[in-house]
């Protein structure tokens, strides 16, 4: 194959700037068309980008046109799947958006596709990239705190986004807990097995329905994830990234989603609170694996130049998809539910 990727991108809405940003650094790949369902939003982001390529509102039609290697899916959640399969159909793999669909079933159904074509199919969870979750991971890892034994993660923040979101019923679990619990994956090196949530909305909130929640997840290896979030608080915002504290067999370690992090470990047992000892936590490269977007999109291509999976396959992200699901069937029921991929 050709060392440039040749990709058609659907779905020119706002989040596409930032793929087209990430991409206008990446010699490997070529925009080769645009199609959104309003086409005069596909020109106006060709134009944008100084793009002198092809736009549509159809997608089967921009393929048989231009025969690229990739799809790029930045639609709404509703219109992955098909998106998806048509791109698939084409002999396309595909890198999509978070979520990785509307419902799970759609999900498994994209990836049976996807393995039935032979294509990649991957989804763009920007916040793994990000250098400072790298050096927390590597850190963890390390076993410098011991196996860890429960992890926490607060996320607050006073949103006030006008639009469809303050109408979104599960605003909270569908739209922004996807990026924390993939990361609650990615630190702790587990996955989910069962969850108990509940979804309230406040007093005072601006939102129609469910703004906030509180999920208790139980994990392979015996470790517990708790989550506590919402978008209609105002006052002590967390980061985006929430405030995060991993606790291990010898000690524990806080992150606050941007430069704070801090560890101690007891060094000294016997007495009613332990001897402590405060650990630095070092910095660690982590080579290519950064950049948010950029860094998912740049392994993307080079999977599909060289072969391999990245790190962001649909066959691994579907279980950040189900801890989201998960949350949201316990929080209708009321009860613990198991969550199956």
């Amino acid at each position: 194959m050709s060392q440039t990727t040749r990709a058609v991108l659907v779905g020119c809405g706002g989040i596409s700037r930032t793929w087209l940003r990430s991409i206008a650094e990446m010699p490997e790949v070529e925009i080769v068309g645009l199609v959104d369902i309003a086409e005069e939003a596909a020109r106006a982001r060709a134009q944008e980008f100084n793009l002198q390529v092809p736009t549509g509102a159809d997608l089967a039609s921009m393929l048989e046109r231009t025969r690229p290697d990739a799809v790029f899916n930045c639609t709404i959640p509703e219109a992955h799947k098909e998106v998806t399969l048509t791109a698939l159909a084409y002999g396309c793999h595909v890198l999509g958006e978070k979520p990785l669909a509307d419902s799970m079933e759609n999900a498994r159904a994209m990836i049976a596709a996807a393995n039935e074509a032979g294509k990649i199919l991957a989804v763009i969870q920007n916040r793994r990239y990000d250098a400072r979750i790298r050096r927390l991971r590597h850190f963890i890892e390390s076993g410098a705190i011991g196996p860890l034994t429960t992890a926490n993660c607060d996320f607050y923040i006073g949103a006030h986004f006008g639009g469809f979101r303050d109408h979104m019923e599960h605003v909270l679990l569908l739209d922004m807990a996807i990026h924390t619990f993939d990361a609650a994956r990615f630190i702790t090196g587990s996955d989910p097995v069962s969850v108990y949530c509940h979804e309230w909305n406040p007093a005072g909130s601006w939102y129609d329905h469910d703004a906030s929640a509180v999920a208790i997840f139980e994990m392979t290896g015996g470790i517990v994830f708790t989550y506590r979030g919402s978008w209609c608080a105002e006052g002590l915002n967390t980061t985006w990234e929430g405030d995060w504290r991993l606790i291990g067999q010898k000690g524990s370690a806080r992150w606050d989603g941007a430069d704070a992090m801090e560890a101690e470990v007891a060094v000294k047992t016997g007495s009613f609170i332990s001897e402590l000892e405060r650990l630095t936590i070092p910095p660690y490269d982590a080579g290519a694996k950064v950049g948010g977007h950029a860094g998912v999109i740049r392994e993307f291509v080079h999977c599909v130049q060289h072969g391999g999976q990245p790190e962001t396959a649909a066959t691994d992200n579907i279980k950040s998809l189900a801890m989201v699901f998960g949350a949201i069937e316990s929080a209708r029921l009321g009860k613990p539910v198991s969550i199956a991929v």
